[in-house]
């Protein structure tokens, strides 16, 4: 019976040292991060995380990934749907672990590559480093970076898609975080009606409605949302009432900046159609009642940017009922379903 067990124990050992033997080994396959012709120059230095078929598919796992919250169950991907252009659908304000509700709206996720800072308040100046602020916040996934680096080195399928998509394959907080940052430098929304548009591609024309829209805007928005980016990535006061429930004091709380109360970051409006609610708060549900607020229900708070004053003192900008219903045709036009729907970003 002695020798018996012995065999087993033996053919255990041999079968066990077998399979740590396959070690998962460095896959240093590039992918192409794309550059469509109308966009600006990519801020985000590809030469220090240049992205590979298996960074990127890290990335998209930790996206999806309920261990990077203090419950195990808030995915980044919870607060950013991807049919909504990754932000979360239904919500004004962002909510997580425990219940939490946050004090702002999720935004999109969609060419950051080109972005110089992130968050509604810039608060992250790099890519790499913004998931730390929803990864450790606690109303949202109300996690510590070592104990999800802890959970994913204890994870076998985690140490074998680091090792795979890391030289070295360490499992450590600098890895994820560049991985999370290859999946997202690859979520270009770039080919929406007005890209092929802009680029004469498949013949497409505008209908008179979203042309005359397209003039509006680049008249009376074009300043904020500018280039094919639809924002000049400034930080702006644009005249809404103070949320007394939130008291948001915007870029303030970042810098204690007199100038920056109230300010937020200008939003791209790619994808707009979609990615309701809208402003910092959520507080408007249509583009509508967007549109209605910029014509006749700005308010002074004391910090409203200058480009926004008329020349009768108010702040604004006008726009007729037809302007609105241009501007709302053109802004559909940005709605790539090319990029909502597109598999490399799904979660199955």
């Amino acid at each position: 019976m002695k020798k018996v067990t012995l065999l087993i124990v033996a053919i255990v050992t041999v079968f066990s040292c077998s399979e740590s033997s396959e070690i998962a080994t460095y896959e240093p396959v590039n992918l192409d991060v794309q550059v469509p012709s109308n966009f600006p120059d990519i801020v985000y230095n590809l030469d220090n995380n240049q992205v590979t078929e298996a960074g990127f598919e890290l990335g998209k796992d930790l996206f999806y990934e309920g261990k990077l919250s203090s419950n195990n169950a808030i995915a980044c991907a919870f607060c950013h749907e991807q049919a909504f252009a990754f932000t979360h659908h239904g919500h004004n304000l962002s909510h997580g672990v425990n219940g939490g509700v946050g004090f702002r709206n999720a935004q999109p996720i969609q060419n950051l590559a080109y972005q110089t800072s992130f968050m509604w308040d810039g608060a992250a100046s790099h890519l790499d480093l913004q998931p730390i602020i929803p990864l450790t916040s606690e109303v949202e996934m109300g996690e510590t970076l070592s104990n999800v680096i802890s959970k994913l080195e204890a994870d076998s399928y985690y140490q074998e898609q680091f090792a795979r998509a890391f030289e070295g394959g360490e499992v450590n907080t600098e890895n994820m975080l560049k991985a999370l940052s290859q999946f997202m430098i690859m979520m270009v929304s770039s080919n929406s009606k007005y890209d092929k548009y802009v680029r004469n591609e498949d013949n497409i024309t505008f209908t008179q409605l979203e042309s005359d829209g397209l003039n509006t805007f680049q008249n009376k928005c074009a300043t904020c949302h500018a280039t094919d980016l639809f924002t000049d990535q400034s930080f702006r006061n644009n005249g809404l009432s103070i949320n007394p429930q939130l008291n948001d004091l915007g870029r303030y709380d970042i810098l204690e900046n007199t100038e920056d109360l109230y300010k937020f970051k200008v939003p791209s409006l790619r994808n707009v159609e979609v990615t309701y609610p809208y402003m910092h708060d959520g507080r408007f549900a249509t583009l509508e009642v967007v549109l209605d607020f910029y014509d006749s229900a700005m308010v002074d708070n004391g910090n409203v940017d200058d480009e926004l004053l008329r020349g009768d003192g108010s702040y604004g900008i006008t726009l007729s009922d037809y302007e609105k219903e241009s501007l709302i045709a053109f802004l559909q036009t940005l709605t790539d379903y090319e990029f909502l729907e597109d598999e490399r970003f799904a979660e199955f």
